[in-house]
């Protein structure tokens, strides 16, 4: 998993620019910036990584799947 990247400073001043005080601005943009410490974010190569081993692990069923049956069919 990734972090993300927050740019402290520029939510600041976007918060002011709509009319925000200052200090409060500054204790918005702390909050945000801590909660997405804390957060644990896929990115998409996490993603694609998972649906590579997903994939793998599937076709390995399939395969054990398909000797197994295989298998049955010449014992019988």
């Amino acid at each position: 998993m990734s972090a993300v990247t927050f740019d402290t400073p520029k939510f600041v001043r976007t918060l002011e620019a709509a009319g925000v005080a200052g200090p409060q601005a500054e204790a918005i943009a702390s909050a945000v910036r801590d909660s997405h410490e804390t957060a644990e974010l896929a990115t998409k190569s996490d993603l694609r990584e998972l649906e590579l081993r997903m994939t793998i692990k599937l076709g390995t069923m399939m395969a054990a799947a398909v000797g197994a049956t295989v298998a049955l069919m010449k014992l019988l």
